[in-house]
């Protein structure tokens, strides 16, 4: 159930999640504990959310939340659809009942290219140190903080000018991407209409982008919920749960989504898995 208020809107049943969950299982880097709940900024606005015996609450305008809020929280999939996909299979039955306060993101394409370029060969704490400082030097500033800077912005810098970031050999990556997108090179829009195979191949075709980083950008930044990225914790769940081989495409666009319960499960428990 979804209730609206004019400063916050109130969500109960199938409709709460957990911020603590959704925000630290590694999509994106801008949301922060505040003391009673998380906070942090998405398509230049702020928001407040908390979450208390099954109840979410997330403090922002109603028009806010209409407009966007609710897109980005995914609040129109049913989560549940997932749970006889998985029904056969013990470990995504624990890992989703592990995880089930998670929701996908659904994150601006730009913001989510330029976060997991930052974030390859990197950790969480440091990936978020970098992405702060970016959005400090060359984002707009707004309630809460500041905004992600576009690529255009980006697209007129040098990579000296990124030093500050400590963003290391990624700068390059950065600079290459956004003038990509800034000069109409790579339309991400464009890129979210194709069928998944060919919008990986688009990604992947810019400098720094592999495999992974083009499935994070497919799953949290395009809408493409069939993608399932594979990191060291998947590749641990793999060689240890399924030695044999995971068909994700039997999930269908359910599988990003298995893909954040078995990351989250594994990220958590991670003693239960071997390298």
């Amino acid at each position: 159930m979804i209730e609206v208020f004019e400063n916050k809107t109130v969500l109960t049943g199938d409709s709460a999640f957990s911020p603590e969950q959704t925000f630290l299982c590694g999509q994106c880097f801008r949301f922060d504990p505040d003391g009673e709940g998380f906070s942090g900024i998405a398509g230049g606005k702020f928001i407040r959310a908390e979450e208390k015996e099954g109840v979410t609450t997330l403090f922002c305008p109603a028009e806010d939340f209409e407009s966007f809020w609710k897109g980005y929280f995914d609040l129109d999939r049913d989560y549940s659809a997932v749970r006889p996909l998985i029904a056969g299979d013990p470990f995504l039955c624990e890992a989703e009942k592990f995880g089930r306060g998670i929701r996908l993101l659904r994150q601006e394409p730009w913001e989510a290219l330029c976060s997991f370029i930052i974030s390859q060969c990197n950790n969480i704490p440091r990936i978020k140190g970098i992405v702060s400082r970016l959005c400090q030097m060359y984002g707009a500033e707004v309630e809460g903080g500041y905004a992600f800077p576009d690529a255009a912005t980006l697209s007129e810098l040098e990579v000296s000018d990124l030093a500050p970031l400590r963003a290391g050999y990624r700068a390059d990556y950065i600079i290459n991407a956004a003038r990509a997108v800034a000069g109409g090179q790579l339309d991400l829009q464009a890129v979210a209409g194709l069928p998944t195979d060919e919008a990986r191949r688009e990604l992947m075709a810019l400098r720094g982008i592999g495999k992974k980083v083009a499935d994070c950008v497919l799953l949290f930044g395009l809408g493409k919920t069939d993608a399932f990225p594979v990191d060291v914790w998947i590749k641990k769940v793999l060689n240890t749960v399924y030695p044999g081989g995971l068909d994700v495409s039997v999930y269908g666009d359910m599988a990003g989504l298995v893909q954040q319960y078995v990351f989250f499960y594994a990220r958590e428990n991670g003693d239960m898995f071997v390298k």
